[in-house]
């Protein structure tokens, strides 16, 4: 192996053996800190709004994608549209499997190389129009979303296309454009969001020219049916032939799953998206080729969060698809649907809902396409936009969907194919809750979102304080840091005192949306302002206030939605006049209903029960009020453990895997 085999000592921050079970907390924020990027070459209208610097300069006018671009994706997405007139969502949904016809139809249009470049036979498709199909095929059945984003947005494509060799690139990108399906493979039974935990090993061979790899992945989407796979795993610290040592660390691979050693061992089913192909893999001594690494070893983790930086937009684009369908039904319902002498909707408690879908679907949009035509351009830097699109997104689309089915009533709860049978329209409402929920959760839970994003808010603020924000520096290293911390501060707490949000002339070309981008700026430094109060008063402690940081990003996720629904009006005004005053109205809806949620996310910042809620889920935890529990019968208990034993061996089951072509 060459010398360019190790990453850099930062990115291998402690050593492979003590990864694992018995990993600290400690460990698994080195791991993280060294994957983060950490360079800000880019500006970055998100990063800005959480330093009290709101820039309407960087997301107006609107960014405009190149005509080839438009002429190119708005003719695949004709052809697109028609074949998507020829699948059926009640198939999926019944049989609980994409038909091997539809993936042959979808690969034969170039789907399953929209985002790979022409150069490799793909159709190198923008963000914007990648999305656009997503979102289409979305509301035929979001399994095929599923499929379509495990494998472009973080299966082999993307992370070949940005770190492969041009070997690797000449060898994979084609055959993924040509239909080969992939998975990205990091989750195992007791490790999610802690990599530091990740047990799943690659041994070097003597010889150098090989890997052994050994270990379980779990929730492995697409993984049932992919014949490419991208693998994280541990590379120990070693010694090779030439007697040059090597860090090792969390590394990535590409594997080819008819590899020997490779077994399925279950494919798993989930309360919604039911044409999924998820399962549990299990490698035992699966010999990966050297040339199969993708980038260094101990530079796997660096790799899946670069690569997710802008694989989450797929999440929002299929949001956008759920907000557009329920819109529609949630108009046709409530005009079809008559009580006490007035169509449904025209009774307020139902209204206000319908304002609410509509309002946000207008704003979903925004965010998707914003974030998109951003990333795009290359010229701004995304990863905090595109990880507040995922976050805020999925939350708001979770909300439509169930107002939905509250507006649709009991038949919002009954299955489209009990509706059909009644003689009543097939709406599967309660099909798009169940399918959405799970997009809290994958590719970063909300949780976790808040945190990472909370974490790139404050990092001006880290940097700053420096020890002050150390638990483990000593008072005098804080004194230090202290002085430091005084220069940054006298020179930036004064500019979140005044600013164009006071100004009543600001933003005039936004017209009667001006008022709400002055609401914006006023609120992006009184936001700065309440994260300086919180660095203040907690300082190290700061990071296990995660309350608190949950609502800062929140507050920062409605303002950065109100912008990119500001910005896109004006837009929609400018290039599509007849359209324009209705876009006026929906982003001025949505961003009025938005401030009410910023105003309630400021007030408790300060007024909340963090602390009681602290001290009763200790208490649980401890057992103190076990005796509430009485009265119930688990009929979980003696089914098996909480975590599935991960033990790397020989498997004894059937594979599952499953050729589709």
């Amino acid at each position: 192996m060459s010398s360019a085999t190790d990453s850099p000592a930062a990115d291998v921050p402690i050593a492979p053996e003590k990864m694992g079970p018995e990993a600290t907390a400690a460990d698994a924020r080195a791991i993280t800190e060294a994957a983060r990027e950490t360079q800000w070459d880019r500006p970055s209208f998100a990063k800005g709004l959480y330093l009290g610097s709101f820039d309407i300069n960087l997301v107006h006018p609107w960014p405009e994608a190149q005509p080839d671009d438009i002429e190119r994706g708005e003719a695949f997405m004709a052809r697109l549209t028609e074949y998507c007139k020829t699948m059926s969502g009640r198939v999926i949904e019944r049989d609980a499997k994409i038909p091997d016809e539809y993936i042959a139809g979808l690969s034969e249009l170039g789907v399953f190389g929209m985002k790979i470049p022409r150069e490799y036979g793909g159709l190198g498709l923008s963000l914007v129009y990648y999305g656009r199909a997503l979102a289409l095929m979305g509301s035929v059945h979001p399994s095929l979303g599923a499929l379509l984003s495990a494998h472009q947005s973080i299966g082999v494509p993307e992370p070949v296309k940005v770190f492969g060799t041009p070997e690797q690139k000449r060898g994979y990108l084609p055959r993924c454009a040509a239909g080969a399906i992939t998975a990205f493979l990091l989750t195992e039974p007791d490790v999610g969001s802690d990599p530091a935990r990740m047990g799943s090993t690659a041994v070097p061979s003597d010889d150098g020219g090989s890997y052994i790899l050994d270990g379980v992945k779990l929730w492995t989407t697409n993984g049932v049916i992919a014949e490419l796979v991208v693998v994280m795993a541990v590379v120990p610290a070693h010694t090779d032939a030439n007697g040059t040592s090597h860090k090792g660390g969390i590394t990535a691979f590409v594997v080819e799953m008819n590899s020997p050693g490779i077994t399925v061992e279950n494919r798993n089913a989930f309360m919604g998206l039911r044409g999924i192909e998820n399962g549990v893999t299990r490698f035992h001594q699966v010999r990966v080729p050297a040339a199969n690494r993708l980038g260094r070893e101990g530079q796997g983790l660096k790799i899946a969060l670069t690569t997710l930086n802008t694989g989450r937009l797929s999440i929002p684009a299929l949001c956008v698809a759920s907000g557009r369908w329920s819109l529609k039904i949630a108009r046709e319902w409530s005009n079809a649907r008559t009580q006490w002498g007035r169509p449904v909707g025209k009774h307020e408690a139902v209204g206000k809902k319908i304002a609410f879908i509509a309002a946000s679907a207008f704003a979903l949009d925004a965010v998707f396409e914003l974030s998109a035509e951003l990333a795009d351009s290359g010229q701004k830097d995304v990863r905090i936009e595109a990880a507040l699109a995922k976050l805020w997104s999925t939350e708001i689309s979770c909300r439509i969907a169930d107002e939905l089915v509250q507006i649709r009533g009991g038949r919002g709860f009954e299955t489209a194919d009990s509706l059909r049978a009644r003689g009543e329209r097939a709406v599967a409402a309660e099909q798009q809750l169940r399918d959405l929920r799970i997009n809290r959760i994958f590719e970063g839970s909300s949780e976790i979102m808040r945190l990472l994003i909370a974490r790139e808010a404050v990092d001006a603020h880290l940097a700053a304080a420096g020890d002050l924000a150390s638990a483990e520096a000593s008072l005098s290293d804080k004194a230090r840091a202290a002085v430091g911390a005084s220069g940054f501060y006298a020179k930036w707490l004064p500019k979140l005192v005044a600013g164009a949000g006071m100004d009543p002339r600001s933003y005039g070309e936004f017209g009667r949306l001006a008022k709400q981008l002055r609401f914006v700026e006023r609120s992006s430094r009184r936001l700065a302002r309440q994260t300086f109060y919180g660095m203040g008063r907690w300082q190290a402690k700061l990071e296990h206030k995660q309350a608190f940081l949950g609502r800062i990003v929140d507050i920062g996720a409605e303002l950065f939605a109100m912008a990119a629904s500001c910005s896109r009006a004006e837009m929609i005004l400018r290039t599509t006049p007849e359209r324009g005053g209705s876009a006026y109205e929906l982003a001025e809806a949505f961003c009025e209903q938005a401030r009410v949620r910023v105003d309630e996310y400021f007030d408790q910042l300060w007024r909340n029960t963090d602390d009681g809620d602290h001290e009763v889920s200790r208490r649980v935890l401890a057992g103190d009020y076990e005796w509430l529990e009485a009265g119930v019968l688990d009929q979980s208990e003696g089914t098996g453990p909480w975590i599935a034993d991960a033990t790397p061996g020989a498997s004894s089951r059937e594979n599952l895997h499953r050729k589709y072509r």
